[in-house]
């Protein structure tokens, strides 16, 4: 078996080298989640799956979400968190879980699992902050943030040992800038490949940009996926080396809080808050990877 590395933009190009997006991922899509039928339906696939099931149900007893009583349902899970959470956190475990490679490689799934719920978290957070109108809605947050970086299981699925060797020095020359390292190693960044992986799959433009555009918020073509973009890139300076060690320029610009309709002055607080709802999101035992 050769060792040679794979060229990433020559793999990309070949639609078959991307894996098609999971069965069950489409029917969950495909539900209307506005009607009582499609609600009912999207528990009922959960509780045919009870290794998903149980990930759910493992969620929403975290500290995280303030169950006041021990989760055991499907349906009572979906109390806590919510139709359109369950909706987005069982397609971020789905798609992504379909990503992982055994044996894992140097990327630690436990980790950019917490990483993107995290992220996740911190998006419905910030977007709390912001003017009403401004607000994306939900499930496409959650989605996103769970989402946001899974250009690195696209790596690891394509080129293995490249994948390692990035991670290696991810993990060696901490508190560099993740970028920097990419654009020395890589024909195509792990924001690239996550965004191909997304337009691949037919998700929404706004989920594409922010997968694509999260760590160059300013490009033109990031325009599709805004505010959402802005506060993916936010959130990963706040969380910078949370989960695994990706690290991000670390300053947010006043600019940047205003873009999404937040005074400034406010911004420490919220920071605060994000880095404490980070550090409860560790409570959740194990990873929903695999």
């Amino acid at each position: 078996m050769s060792n040679s590395p794979v060229d990433l933009k020559v793999a990309v190009g070949k639609l078959d080298s991307l894996p098609a997006m999971p069965v069950i991922a489409q029917k969950i899509i495909g539900l209307d989640l506005a009607s009582e039928s499609g609600e009912k339906a999207l528990l009922a696939l959960l509780e045919t799956d009870p290794q998903l099931s149980a990930k759910i149900i493992g969620l929403a007893n975290t500290p995280l979400f303030g169950a006041s009583k021990t989760v055991s349902s499907i349906q009572d899970a979906a109390l806590i968190l919510g139709i359109t959470r369950i909706k987005s956190v069982t397609l971020g475990i789905v798609v992504m879980s379909s990503l992982v490679k055994k044996p894992a490689g140097k990327l630690n799934f436990q980790g950019l699992w917490q990483h993107s719920m995290a992220v996740a978290i911190a998006l419905r957070t910030i977007s709390l902050a912001m003017p009403r109108n401004m607000r994306p809605r939900e499930d496409e947050m959650f989605l996103a943030g769970l989402l946001h970086d899974i250009g690195y299981l696209v790596l690891n699925h394509l080129d293995q040992d490249l994948s390692n060797k990035l991670h290696e020095r991810f993990a060696t020359e901490k508190g560099r800038i993740s970028a920097e390292i990419e654009a020395e190693m890589l024909e195509m960044n792990h924001c690239e490949l996550g965004g191909e992986l997304a337009r691949h799959w037919d998700l929404p433009d706004s989920i594409v940009a922010a997968l694509r555009y999260h760590d160059e918020p300013d490009n033109e073509s990031a325009n599709a996926g805004q505010p959402l973009v802005l506060m993916v890139n936010i959130a990963e300076k706040i969380l910078s080396g949370f989960g695994i060690h990706e690290y991000a320029a670390a300053e947010i610009k006043p600019e940047d809080w205003l873009g999404l309709g937040i005074d400034p002055v406010t911004s420490d607080e919220l920071v605060e808050k994000i880095s404490k709802q980070a550090d409860e999101s560790k409570q959740t035992k194990g990873s929903a990877l695999g």
